[in-house]
């Protein structure tokens, strides 16, 4: 089965309405590619280690979180852009990129995807555009503190967290927000969580968690972000009835 460029944009623009976003970089297509489109392959991150494997995997697109273009950069393609894009372009390869998008999708994204894997029901969204996600455990219960509610975290994606503060009382209001979303804090602690969890952590929030006794969690930006986009599209992917393929690429940030 195939189906056409504009069709697979036409798709994720659906899903994710990228007009509803002011966001850092442009979202849908980034790189255009051959027409016909037989495999999608989806990655967290448009690197060129990704790039090489979906040139393996015989790949017509590629989906990723994190694209290739940014606010602020100098708009030079040198360097490692040049090595990115004279992959893509070598190889016809189609690259896809939705970043404020795939964290905000109800379902499918990386704040949706995550919450689910942590057994944690939805209940509201907080900060900037509402991207966070607030909420409590699935199954009703209390995470009865802060080490409890690490040890799972830890457990769900298999690598260590940076724990700072532990909540005054049981965790029953969880706060998230996936990547580098440390700047959402505040807002968490306004929303009413009791702990917050996301991908990074910067100075000023250790001493926050520890005067405001809610707990915050840094669980890695990337590993908080590998689940949105092989969500999506292998979504899309089945509605369309073409190939897709999840490569990860290891990164310990």
């Amino acid at each position: 089965m195939t189906t056409q460029r504009a069709d697979l944009l036409a798709a994720f623009n659906a899903e994710m309405q990228p007009g509803r976003f002011k966001d850092y970089g442009p979202n849908g297509l980034q790189v255009e590619g051959r027409a016909e489109i037989r495999k999608l392959v989806s990655g967290v991150t448009a690197s060129r280690a990704l790039i090489d494997a979906a040139i393996a995997a015989g790949a017509d697109a590629i989906f990723v979180h994190h694209g290739l273009f940014w606010r602020g950069q100098d708009g030079t393609v040198t360097g490692w852009m040049k090595e990115r894009l004279k992959r893509l372009l070598a190889h016809d390869i189609n690259l896809f990129a939705y970043h404020l998008p795939l964290d905000a999708h109800p379902t499918l994204g990386n704040n949706a995807q995550l919450g689910q894997r942590l057994g944690l029901q939805t209940l509201g969204h907080f900060g900037d555009q509402d991207l966070g996600f607030i909420g409590h455990r699935a199954d009703g219960g209390v995470f009865a503190d802060a080490d409890v509610l690490a040890w799972q975290i830890e457990h769900v994606l298999n690598r260590p967290v940076v724990h700072v503060g532990q909540a005054r009382e049981a965790i029953e209001k969880v706060a998230w927000c996936t990547g580098g979303a440390q700047g959402f804090f505040e807002a968490a602690i306004a929303a009413g969580a009791q702990a917050y969890i996301t991908g990074e952590i910067s100075e000023p929030q250790a001493h926050l968690a520890r005067e405001c006794g809610v707990a915050y969690f840094a669980c890695g930006h990337h590993a908080t972000e590998r689940y949105g986009a092989p969500a999506m599209a292998a979504h899309v992917a089945a509605q369309l009835g073409i190939a897709h393929e999840f490569i990860e690429i290891d990164n310990p940030a």
